[in-house]
């Protein structure tokens, strides 16, 4: 079912059976309201893997800290240690403010908005990974080679959102395959279920969030520009070429 998908120098549309958009006729306002409420409800159910992101570094930082204090309050500590630990609270405190900066662009994208595909997909799997685990769903990529750009606030919301969709759907435990191709000017993610029969888990752990409304998140995708289908178990992405639109930055000499 999915491998017909993957010819995507033919129009995609056709390759699939897919569920018609719900929202081809919403006016532009309406779609942007849509659009706006798929990432307020996106960005919600990701708030907990950001979060956990964020505050790692920040406990590795104080923990650091901490054995410095105690160890200067004993007087234990010889010039060379005292450097070497002033030096790791530094690396640290970098990755910190890196870590959160990375976090905000969930909430407003940077200049640079594009990211390489294969990149984008791992970051929202490592994300999701954990979590999905819990409630008895695998989440793997199966990545195309080759190398292809795309808007990376496109691929945070639309990527998970589709995840999501199929989670939310999901019978039973299984997998959550994520799989991508490229052509000239334009990628296609695949993201599909497969049930595992002989999994240990006898039923779906329940998250407690509301599922995501797919009007929303074809409403988010056509603000995007992105094609986004549906069937039974499959949510496909069909990506154009991130083009750069700001001047690029000399380096000082």
């Amino acid at each position: 079912m999915i491998e017909a998908v993957f010819a995507i120098d033919q129009p995609i549309l056709a390759a699939t059976g897919s569920i018609p958009a719900a929202t081809s006729d919403a006016g532009p306002q309406r779609q942007r309201s849509l659009a706006r409420a798929a990432r307020h409800d996106i960005l919600r159910r990701l708030a907990p893997p950001l979060r956990h992101d964020m505050v790692v570094p920040l406990q590795s930082l104080g923990m650091v800290a901490e054995a410095l204090s105690a160890r200067m309050e004993r007087g234990t500590i010889s010039p060379d240690d005292l450097q070497g630990m002033v030096s790791k609270l530094n690396r640290l405190s970098r990755q910190a403010v890196a870590t959160c900066v990375d976090v905000s662009t969930w909430m407003q994208p940077s200049e640079d908005d594009g990211v390489n595909l294969h990149e984008g997909v791992n970051e929202c799997v490592r994300l999701l990974s954990t979590s999905l685990n819990f409630r008895g769903l695998d989440l793997r990529t199966e990545l195309g080679e080759g190398d292809f750009d795309v808007s990376r606030f496109a691929l945070r919301f639309l990527l998970p959102g589709a995840i999501f969709t199929l989670v939310d759907a999901a019978p039973a435990p299984g997998e959550i395959v994520v799989r991508t191709e490229f052509a000239s000017a334009h990628a296609v993610v695949a993201v599909e279920y497969q049930a595992l029969p002989d999994s240990v888990f006898t039923q779906l752990h329940e998250s407690g969030d509301a599922p995501l409304s797919w009007a929303e998140v074809q409403a988010l995708a056509a603000v995007e520009g992105i094609e986004l289908l549906r069937n039974e178990r499959s949510v496909i992405l069909r990506m154009p070429r991130a083009v750069v639109t700001t001047p690029l930055k000399m380096v000082p000499v």
